[in-house]
């Protein structure tokens, strides 16, 4: 029985260190992960700079996949050329290379303190930055005890003939080492934690140089297989290139070197004071490396990356979400980003139906009349897909700020898409039955009706830059708005009325009348979605409308 609860004992270490990386890595990204992405985003010019702050970013995230997903949506948004995006790479590779070369030193006694500290923080902290960085002293403190119970896990049975056997094949074969490498790196979403559990085992003899050195050059694929699975937005094989190439890059290198393993091998052992460090510092040099020789290279790989995945050419389904980037759900900052650029199609498609609505009324088209019903088909199937996005996101990895700006983005959309349901279920269908039974509109209704819907598109562009920019002045200028809806609405009824006591049936006038009430109440979700949780946030909002008496 002993064996077998050795098993456990060793699981449960190996799941202890799983989980301080993850705690490192969501507490540096809640507490810094905005000023972080900032910060890439500024240095994404030139790839020697690119390639430092990728290095930079990823040591304090502990994450290369979380620098890869920032870049790879920045490549994707056409804000940064690939060139540079493709060193930042370089650099979040040797920039994870960092947390393993600290952490092969026994730094076990730190556990209590960072521990005990981390604690303290988190719960006496006021601030959320203050339980942030509570979180990530606690993950450290975590790690480092992992590595400790690693170690006294494995000492009682680094002879022992049982786990000799179970490792047997590992020490024998480099290729399968590869493999299970880059499958445990791809399950952690981590090569430091793989790298980590390596160093362990090889420290006690368990496993030999070729092996564990094997095993790292796996983790270093591994580690990249995720981004491309989940990193790039939308079918357009252009947005996979960083991370593509990223993979491409750690294969050929890892492959490489694989097949030159029985000759550096014996170099690379003698390399650290013990195996542990000479595994950590084969890791390094592995990725200094592959940095040193690929960054000449990078515009002729860039080119070489853009003619094995060019940019589609056919024209993309409008309700088919483009920024909703899966793998970007561990790195809240870039997530957000992303559903707030959609949210933002939705205002886009709204418009369409609103120009479509417009020129069905002035010109008697209908088959323009058709044509904007089919958008709002796509206009709900895109919030359904932000709705579903935002509502998986992991509220543990969310900051406060962040939960706000999800209630303001599912505001935003919701809104939006009322607005198009009003469109749709009220303003086409009434135009289209009416157009098809014959037109009584005069032509000042019709011109009136016409200029209500492009005041309308006006306040939906006021609406989107507000979403962005969040201007107290632009909210209360969009709330006054309502005003000259309600106004028209008026004038409306009492023409109406009037045309009833002349003897006229005043069907042309209730139509007009109908056309208009539903204008103002595409209107009110304009100002729901964008003007009040500005107005809001900011204390300018009063809870009613009705005056209350003395």
């Amino acid at each position: 029985m002993a064996f077998p609860l050795t098993l456990i004992d060793l699981a449960g270490a190996v799941a202890l260190l799983l989980w301080g990386v993850h705690m490192v890595q969501t507490g540096v990204q809640r507490a810094f992960g905005a000023h972080l992405r900032s910060f890439l985003s500024h240095t994404l010019r030139h790839r020697g700079t690119a390639f430092l702050a990728g290095a930079a970013v990823t040591a304090v995230l502990q994450s290369s996949t979380a620098t890869g997903l920032m870049v790879t949506g920045f490549a994707a948004a056409g804000l940064v050329e690939l060139v540079p995006a493709l060193a930042v790479m370089l650099g979040a590779d040797v920039g994870s290379t960092l947390i393993v070369q600290a952490l092969s030193f026994n730094l076990s006694f730190l556990t209590p303190v960072l521990v005990l500290f981390g604690v303290i923080a988190f719960q006496r902290g006021a601030a959320s930055r203050v339980r942030d960085i509570g979180r990530l002293l606690i993950g450290l403190g975590l790690m480092l005890l992992a590595l400790h119970q690693l170690l006294d896990v494995v000492t009682p049975y680094e002879d022992a003939p049982s786990l000799r056997l179970m490792l047997g094949t590992l020490t024998t074969e480099p290729v399968l080492d590869l493999i299970v490498g880059a499958i445990l790196a791809w399950a952690a979403h981590s090569s430091i934690a793989v790298v980590l559990l390596v160093m362990s085992l090889a420290t006690k003899g368990v496993l030999p140089p070729i092996a564990a050195f094997a095993l790292v050059l796996g983790a270093n694929i591994g580690t990249s297989i995720n981004p491309v699975l989940e990193g790039a937005s939308g079918d357009d094989p252009a947005n996979r290139r960083v991370p593509a190439g990223n993979l491409i890059a750690r294969s050929t290198a890892a492959l490489a070197a694989l097949a030159a393993l029985p000759w550096i091998a014996p170099p690379l052992a003698e390399m650290g004071s013990d195996a542990g460090r000479a595994v950590a510092n084969a890791h390094t040099l592995f990725n200094l490396a592959l940095a040193t020789l690929l960054f000449p290279l990078l515009p002729l790989y860039a080119r070489l990356l853009r003619r094995l995945l060019p940019v589609r050419a056919n024209a993309a389904d409008p309700g088919q979400p483009l920024y909703l980037d899966e793998g970007a759900r561990e790195t809240p900052a870039v997530a957000l980003g992303g559903a707030a650029r959609e949210a933002l199609r939705l205002a886009d498609l709204l418009e369409a139906m609103l120009n479509g609505l417009a020129e069905g009324l002035s010109h008697g088209d209908r088959r323009r009349i058709a044509e904007a019903r089919r958008i709002e088909e796509a206009l709900d199937r895109l919030n359904a897909a932000i709705r579903t996005y935002l509502v998986g996101l992991d509220p543990e990895n969310l900051t406060e700020a962040d939960r706000t700006r999800v209630t303001e983005i599912l505001t935003f959309a919701t809104n939006i898409e009322h607005a198009g349901d009003v469109v749709d279920r009220n303003l086409l269908v009434l135009v289209g039955r009416t157009l098809k039974r014959g037109w009584p509109l005069t032509g000042v209704q019709i011109a009136n009706l016409t200029s209500a819907i492009e005041r309308v598109v006006g306040n939906l562009r006021s609406a989107a830059s507000l979403f962005v920019t969040e201007d107290t002045r632009a909210a209360r200028l969009l709330v006054e708005e309502k005003q000259a809806f309600r106004e028209m609405e008026n004038e409306a009824t009492s023409a109406h009325f009037e045309a009833m006591r002349s003897g006229d049936l005043g069907e042309a006038s209730a139509l007009h009348l109908d056309l208009l009430r539903d204008i103002r109440r595409v209107n009110a979700h304009l100002v729901a979605a964008a003007a009040y949780p500005v107005l809001e946030r900011n204390g300018a909002l009063l809870p009613s409308r009705v005056r209350q008496d003395d």
